[in-house]
C-alpha cells in the first residue's frame, strides 16, 4: 500500500508475524502504540492440501511397511 502524506510518498511493507498464543493481545498492543496497521487472522489450508494429506495418511494406513523408522533414518538427514 502506498500512502501520499504531505507530499512526501510512503512505501508501505507488509509483513507475517508468526506469534504464540499467549503473546498474541501484547503484540497487538505495540503495533497500535506505534501507529501501524494490523489484523490478526488465521490462515485457512486450502482443500486441496488437505486432500493430499488425507491421501498419504490413507495410504501409510493401508500399506504400513512403506513407512520408516525415524530412529532408523534421522541420522542420514543433514541438517547444515
Amino acid at each position: 500500500m502506498n500512502i501520499l502524506l504531505n507530499n512526501y510518498h510512503m512505501i508501505m511493507k507488509k509483513i507475517t508475524l508468526n506469534v504464540p498464543d499467549q503473546k498474541v493481545d501484547f503484540v497487538m498492543q505495540l503495533i497500535e502504540q506505534l501507529g501501524l496497521e494490523a489484523s490478526a487472522e488465521l490462515e485457512e489450508i486450502p482443500e486441496e492440501h488437505k486432500a493430499i494429506v488425507r491421501e498419504r495418511i490413507k495410504l501409510s494406513e493401508e500399506n504400513p511397511e512403506r513407512l520408516l523408522d525415524w530412529e532408523e533414518v534421522k541420522d542420514s538427514f543433514n541438517f547444515d
